[in-house]
Formats: C-alpha cells, structure tokens, sequence
C-alpha cells in the first residue's frame, strides 16, 4: 500500500536536541546532590519512554525527590537553551523530498503543544507539515492517544502511514497506530538498541524518502 502520510517525531529526529538533552539531565543531576554524571553513549543506552522511567534509570529517587519537580526543573533549563539547538544537518533536505513525492508530513510529538509550535516556527520549517500534534503537558508520557485521535479524524489508513522517530517508543506508537515505522539512529537511543525493534534503521535522514517507495 504505498504511503500517504509521515508522521514525525520531533525531539532528536528533525531536532538536533540530544546534546542538550545529556547536558540538561547532568545539570539536573548535580543539582539536585546526585554525584553520577553520564558520558553521550550511556545516556543513549537509558533513555527511554515514559520519560520517569529514564529519570528512574539515571538514578533519581522519587522518595526524595518527586518526579514532577524534576520534570519542571529540567523544563526549566532545556526549553530557554533549546532556542539555539539547529536542525539536523539532513532535516530540511529530507522535509523537501517528501513533500516532492505528494506526501502529507505531520509532527506527532511527546514535546508540550505550545512548545513544540514555537519551535517549529523559530527553525521555518512550519510550511512542511498539515499539523504539529504535540501533547498537552511536559510530562512526555505517549503520542499514542494523539496519534489515534489524528488517524480517526483525518481518515487516513493506518497501514499508510509511516512513523520516523528515533527511540523504540516511535516504534511502539507505530505499532499501537497501525502504521510503519522507520528509526534514525542519530538521536536519542544508540543503533544497537533501535535494531532490536526489527524495522529499518536509518543513518541519515536522507535515506528515508528511498524507504517510502516500497
């Protein structure tokens, strides 16, 4: 059945935020009196969905310090430091050629719906895509509900549908939307772990229109 619809992860994908994303977790660590501190290829070897199960991987003890909190206080340093962070290098070029194959391109999103809109429109992408399906609180548990919210209402067939992300998350969100799935292993999670998931594995964004032929 060929494809109608990509359906973009936002965070690590599209968004070169994984850098930001490690300096704002060891910030939160010390802060709050932690003493470990993770190097680029441990943090891609525990991050994960639901966002406390990662906080509870990294070492954060909800005891003493409740999970909301640290929530908010890595809010507090990710989202002003993340009006810098760039594109990924292949991003635009990606975003160019699936909308010249006829395409529709939508980003489903665990980022807070505000946010996510801000950003998008900050990096001029914002013309690429039908919508921008964010959540509506900084808790990032799942983009499944949103996701099925969108499929029954915009009438498109699952099975046409193809979910880019970056973590095995969009690989379960795929699942439970019924539509495929294609991992980038630049972002949040390590290749080895996004392999698991038995779908294609990117690279380079650039590599994904190639997919969408199938």
């Amino acid at each position: 059945m060929p494809v109608s619809l990509v359906l973009w992860d936002w965070n690590g994908t599209l968004l070169n935020d994984v850098a930001l994303g490690l300096a704002s977790l060891n910030r939160n660590l010390a802060r709050f009196g932690y003493p470990q501190q993770y190097t680029l290829a441990e943090y891609r070897e525990i991050f994960t969905f639901p966002i406390q199960d990662y906080y509870a991987l990294a070492g954060f003890d909800f005891t003493r310090h409740p999970y909301e909190v640290l929530a908010q206080a890595y809010m507090q340093d990710y989202l002003p430091a993340c009006e810098s962070v760039a594109l990924n290098p292949e991003a635009k070029a990606a975003l160019q050629a699936v909308q010249a194959m006829g395409i529709r391109q939508n980003i489903l999103s665990a980022c807070p719906q505000q946010a996510l809109e801000h950003q998008v429109e900050a990096r001029g992408i914002r013309p690429y895509f039908g919508q921008l399906l964010g959540l509506g609180d900084i808790y990032a548990k799942s983009k499944v509900e949103r996701g099925l919210q969108y499929l029954q209402q915009s009438g498109v067939e699952p099975a046409q549908a193809v979910c880019v992300g970056d973590t095995l998350h969009d690989y379960e969100v795929s699942r439970a939307l019924g539509a495929r799935c294609v991992l980038f292993s630049g972002g949040h999670q390590s290749q080895k772990r996004l392999e698991t998931a038995g779908v294609p594995v990117i690279r380079s964004l650039r590599e994904l229109p190639g997919l969408l032929e199938i």
